[in-house]
């Protein structure tokens, strides 16, 4: 199967400190790929590294058939990558209508109109302030905006992080539409069960390092290790 994203033995570092020792992983094109682990685990370093952000100091990257590895992050977006960082990072003090309307346009399916279509929610606030919205509000403006880059990848870090299992649910039926759009889809997750629910592929890391890679469906059925990710060691991962 054709892959949207590869990565090879990268090694990223916070100054001398090293945090990911060889990490690889793949996203097939037109799946959803999970990549779970506990907090600290270098699941938001993994895709910083990805996209340009915290550059790896070793390894490679190729991103539908190109290798991006040296690549800036704007480079990266305009090749139709679409990140949703941890903590939302919307302009608290624009509207939704100007935060829609900040992202590099690129020709697609999706416009303001249809992300309006998909979230009526931000439609009838859009008129109100970055900062006057939800938790799940600031969420699907985020997701949104992504889209707007009309990406061929997406890329999704904890995107249910405090928002109320209501909206959880909508935002996962969401990242499914995405599969359905065809877009590749890399989410980091902690709620590991439900991601799992609606993964093709998954990876755990701890400490850094890729301690399972398989389908979401094999690691879902194995209920030990899925109650294991809030706090999993890597011994305890260990395939025998």
């Amino acid at each position: 199967m054709t892959a949207a994203l590869t990565a090879k033995d990268l090694h990223t570092y916070y100054g001398k400190s090293h945090i990911l020792h060889g990490v690889s992983l793949s996203v097939a094109e037109g799946k959803i790929t999970a990549l779970l682990g506990r907090n600290g685990a270098g699941k938001t370093t993994t895709l910083r590294s990805l996209i340009g952000l915290t550059p790896a100091r070793e390894g490679a990257i190729t991103i539908f058939g190109e290798d991006t590895t040296r690549w800036s992050t704007f480079r990266i977006a305009a090749r139709g990558v679409g990140y949703v960082p941890e903590g939302r990072r919307i302009f608290a003090n624009l509207s939704v209508d100007e935060n829609l309307k900040v992202p590099l346009e690129r020709s697609g399916p999706w416009t303001v109109e249809r992300i309006y279509k998909l979230f009526p929610r931000l439609e009838e606030r859009r008129f109100n302030r970055g900062r006057q919205l939800s938790g799940g509000e600031q969420e699907m403006l985020s997701i949104g905006r992504a889209l707007l880059l009309n990406p061929r990848l997406l890329i999704l870090d904890e995107p249910s992080q405090g928002l109320a299992p209501l909206i959880v649910r909508e935002v996962f039926r969401i990242i499914k539409q995405m599969k359905a759009e065809g877009i590749s889809v890399l989410l980091v997750e902690q709620n590991a069960r439900m991601s799992l629910e609606i993964a093709d592929d998954a990876y755990v890391l701890d400490d850094g390092i890729v301690v399972y890679s398989g389908t979401a469906k094999e690691l879902a059925a194995d209920d030990a290790r899925v109650r294991a990710l809030a706090g999993a060691s890597a011994e305890e991962w260990t395939i025998t």
